[in-house]
């Protein structure tokens, strides 16, 4: 069982009944608006990142290398979308968790990422060999 699902409620009760015991309804007034702006405030940013996300190709990203860079465990999945600014490739079943995303570069680098719970577990990058790796014949010159 998720923590916060149960201890952000039970916050916002204690709040609006400190407010009303130290200041009566005023208090009460300013508590709930400040819980509603921060409400409004979460909402707003998941729609831009949607929105963001929802006007480019489902599993791409500009850089793998740099999305891997970046990524920490425990991160939510919204957090990865805003950094990929693109719907990941759901490479698991629907429904399923552990949730397995991918994206992809213009490289076919690709990050694959692993939530559990919605939460960033493991990631993996990787990296399509390149003619530059490719081990060349060393040549020596001798006297």
């Amino acid at each position: 069982m998720n923590f916060q699902k149960i201890a952000v409620p039970i916050l916002g009760v204690v709040l609006v009944y400190a407010a009303w015991r130290g200041y009566g309804w005023p208090g009460v007034a300013l508590v709930v608006g400040g819980i509603i702006m921060w409400m409004l405030l979460h909402f707003t940013r998941m729609m831009k990142v949607l929105q963001r996300a929802g006007s480019r190709p489902v599993g791409y990203c500009d850089s793998a290398v740099m999305l891997n860079a970046k990524l920490k465990p425990g991160v939510n999945l919204l957090h990865v979308l805003a950094l990929t600014r693109a719907i990941g490739e759901q490479l698991s079943e629907k429904g399923i968790d552990p949730e397995i995303y991918k994206w992809t570069d213009g490289t076919q680098s690709s990050v694959t990422c692993e939530f559990k719970r919605g939460k960033l577990v493991k990631w993996t990058l990787y990296r399509p060999p390149s003619e530059q790796d490719t081990v060349a014949p060393i040549s020596t010159i001798s006297n």
